[in-house]
């Protein structure tokens, strides 16, 4: 396996946040667009807009550390105003830094089993 770390992130939309966390989810695409390993970064919600998931999957602990880092310095206050983090499930080999970084949502781990990757187009 290689060293890219992934996460999923489930959350619950407080109610009537839902439009605010919208314009944030906004600005943190834009933001996360922006990292350089950062390879994959979608959110979807659910038919009500009460339960959002952000899938979150970067090149390596460095990538992941310097997302974790502009999320803590730019969003987390926020984010964290208008959600309530419900599942966090982070798969592949955090660095330590990463998993430290990562303790205050309590995280499950998942380490690499088997399976494959196919990158198409970028």
């Amino acid at each position: 396996m290689d060293n890219r770390v992934s996460w999923v992130l489930e959350v619950a939309v407080k109610p009537g946040r839902l439009e605010n966390f919208r314009v944030l989810m906004r600005e943190m695409v834009e933001s996360t667009r922006t990292e350089p390993g950062a390879l994959g970064y979608e959110w979807f919600v659910n038919e009500d807009g009460a339960v959002v998931h952000l899938a979150e999957r970067y090149a390596d602990s460095a990538a992941a550390l310097a997302h974790l880092g502009t999320f803590g310095e730019k969003y987390a206050g926020r984010f964290l105003e208008s959600v309530d983090p419900t599942r966090f499930t982070v798969m592949g080999k955090p660095s330590e830094a990463v998993q430290a970084a990562m303790s205050g949502f309590g995280p499950t781990y998942l380490r690499p089993f088997g399976g494959f990757v196919r990158e198409i187009g970028a």
